[in-house]
This record gives C-alpha cells, sequence and structure tokens, in this order.
C-alpha cells in the first residue's frame, strides 16, 4: 500500500469528475432556461437561492450584542452574560430565542410570499439565515419542531410554512425534525391584528402533546420553529405545554422579529 493507485481508485476519481462535469453541464443549461433571479423582486442575479442587492441591504439582521435569553439586540455591549430587563423581570417560558432578522417591510414580503403564495423556494433561503443566526443550537441532542397548523388550516393552505422551515433546517443543521410531538388541536383566529392579552387567550388549550413522540423527545432539547413571533404568545403555549410533559429544555428560532426598532 504505498500510495499507489489502484484501476478501481482511477475508476472511481474518473466517475467524480464525469459526475461532476455532468452536474455543472446542468446547472449552465438550467441557468439558461431559467436564469436565476432575485427570491424577492425577481430581478436578474448571478446564483440562485439568493435576494438581489438591493433586497439584501432592505433586511436588518439581528446580530450581536443581543440577550442570551430573548434574543433581542443590545444598543451596546453589556457583557457575555448580560441579560435583558424583560428576561430578568419576566423569564420566558422557553430557555433561549434567536431571530435572523427584524420584521421590516423587506421580511414581511418574503414571509408572504412563504405563506401565502406557495414560495417553497423561500423555505431555504430564511433557513440558511436562521441557521447562521443562531450556531449554538446546532450542536448536541437537539429535536426541530414546527409550530403546528389546526388540521383546517392545513388542508386549505396546503402546506404550513414553519414546517417548511423546520425541514430546511434540519437540512441545513443534520438535527432531526419531529412534525408529530405537538398538535393544534383547537382551531383558532388569526393572531394577526390581536393584543398581546387576546393573542394570549386565542392559543391558550390549543395545543396538545404526542404521547408516542414524547417517549422518543425525552432527555432531548426541542428547538421551536416559527416564521416570526411577534408577542410569543403562541410559543410561549408551546414551550409551557413541553415544560409541563418534563421537557427540560426549549430554544426556539425564528426568522423574523418584531421589534420596536424597524
Amino acid at each position: 500500500m504505498s500510495g499507489r493507485w489502484t484501476g478501481k481508485g482511477i475508476a472511481n476519481a474518473t466517475n467524480v469528475r464525469v459526475v461532476r462535469t455532468f452536474k455543472a453541464l446542468s446547472l449552465g443549461v438550467l441557468d439558461r432556461v431559467f436564469p436565476p433571479v432575485c427570491l424577492a423582486c425577481d430581478a436578474a442575479i448571478s446564483d440562485h437561492q439568493h435576494l438581489c442587492a438591493p433586497c439584501w441591504a432592505q433586511l436588518s439582521p439581528i446580530t450581536a450584542p443581543i440577550c442570551p435569553v430573548m434574543g433581542l439586540p443590545f444598543a451596546m455591549d453589556l457583557g457575555r452574560d448580560a441579560k435583558s430587563a424583560e428576561a430578568l423581570a419576566q423569564p420566558p417560558a422557553f430557555d433561549r430565542a434567536r431571530y435572523a432578522v427584524r420584521f421590516n417591510d423587506k421580511a414581511r414580503e418574503i414571509v408572504h410570499h412563504l405563506k401565502y403564495r406557495d414560495r417553497h423556494d423561500m423555505a431555504r433561503f430564511c433557513a440558511r439565515m436562521m441557521a447562521h443566526a443562531a450556531p449554538e443550537f446546532w450542536a448536541g441532542d437537539g429535536v426541530i419542531v414546527p409550530v403546528p397548523l389546526h388540521w383546517r388550516r392545513h388542508l386549505s393552505r396546503r402546506y404550513n410554512q414553519s414546517g417548511l422551515l423546520a425541514r430546511a433546517l434540519a437540512r441545513e443543521t443534520g438535527l432531526p425534525v419531529d412534525f408529530e410531538l405537538v398538535r393544534r388541536i383547537r382551531s383558532t383566529q388569526q393572531q394577526v391584528g390581536l393584543s398581546a392579552k387576546a393573542r394570549a387567550q386565542n392559543v391558550r388549550g390549543a395545543f396538545a402533546v404526542n404521547e408516542m413522540a414524547l417517549e422518543r423527545c425525552l432527555g432531548r432539547r426541542i428547538i421551536l420553529v416559527d416564521d416570526v413571533m411577534t408577542t410569543g404568545a403562541t410559543i410561549t403555549a408551546l414551550a409551557k405545554l413541553l415544560r409541563s410533559h418534563y421537557i427540560t429544555q426549549v430554544d426556539v428560532i425564528c426568522f423574523a422579529r418584531v421589534t420596536s426598532q424597524p
């Protein structure tokens, strides 16, 4: 075994080169038939699954320094372990939350495309940003769990945008996704336009845990996935439910977060 290539090794290397060449040619043909365009505005760009420079500039990523619990940005760096006043005064039901961007007009447009216009391709883009926003989430024994839709709404919409994000995140991070751990047992009013108090009341008793799925998740960290967090009523209801069923750590990752700063 002096490092010489065997006939089989040469054949395998040749096969790899052929596959790579075929993929490159296929992508070239695909780009000619379906030129890459911006996911948000359809402007011509150089690569698939991206935004054009003007659309990208309109997003407002949430970056450090942030509260390690609430995930909201600080105006200045207060130190590694500094927590926000909100986290200290009213500790949330979850352990940590992270968000990719602030919910401004461009984020709203992206979420609207994903949620209502069958733009499943948006999920991969959003998931990449979400994975980048929470690198500390993806090590260990975490399980990704999407916020569920009631079956009637799922039937009318045909898909769950949080489920698309969860599946895309699983591909990005290598963590498993569990679609069965929690389910929505009561059809609720749309949260848009409701006050914080009304939102909390709206989702009270709306969710249940699947006991069979729970068995395989006990002892593991749950990472709840949603598209947008406004007041956190839905996430709080789910986190409290999971805590009551002996899930000891619940993290949250969303694409966008409504903040006081646009």
